[in-house]
């Protein structure tokens, strides 16, 4: 069973992981924790989060990045983007569900992704996806704000 690393992938996906704050604000002003937690059921069919570092292919991984706004006045604007690790494959499921999507890292669009095949509109698959952001419009100060994307390890 193909296990895949996933410590070095959180690692990426933190130094990746951009923010574009207004330009007022210091770079100092927001502090940001990635998380890598496994999406279980418990025996009450209730959802499970549980740290890991490594996993063997199809088990779905949730990354959890909280922005903490560390000033004593608003951001406004933010806009936050998370990086779908090398290897994994998005679900489809984000939080909150107003993300946009890339499938080069450049170009976003809301979900679900689509182009053209023979004059016909289809969907993207979700394999194709590379990256989420999204538009947090205010982050009051000393108050934090979530944002999660939902993987499975690819097999």
């Amino acid at each position: 069973m193909k296990r895949f690393k996933l410590l070095h992938s959180v690692l990426l996906a933190t130094l990746a992981s951009s923010c574009l704050l207004n330009i007022a604000h210091a770079d100092d002003a927001l502090k940001m924790e990635l998380t890598a937690n496994q999406i279980s059921k418990n025996a009450d069919g209730k959802t499970v989060y549980s740290p890991v570092r490594t996993a063997p292919a199809g088990t779905v991984i949730q990354y959890k990045a909280t922005y903490t706004n560390t000033i004593n006045s608003d951001i406004n604007d933010l806009m936050v983007t998370l990086p779908i690790p090398a290897n994994m494959t998005f679900t489809g499921d984000a939080s909150p569900a107003s993300a946009q999507a890339s499938i080069d890292g450049k170009n976003y669009a809301d979900m679900p992704l689509m182009r053209k095949v023979d004059g016909k509109m289809v969907k993207i698959p979700y394999s194709e996806y590379r990256t989420l952001r999204w538009n947090i419009k205010l982050l009051p100060a000393k108050k934090s704000a979530a944002v999660a994307l939902n993987t499975v390890v690819n097999k």
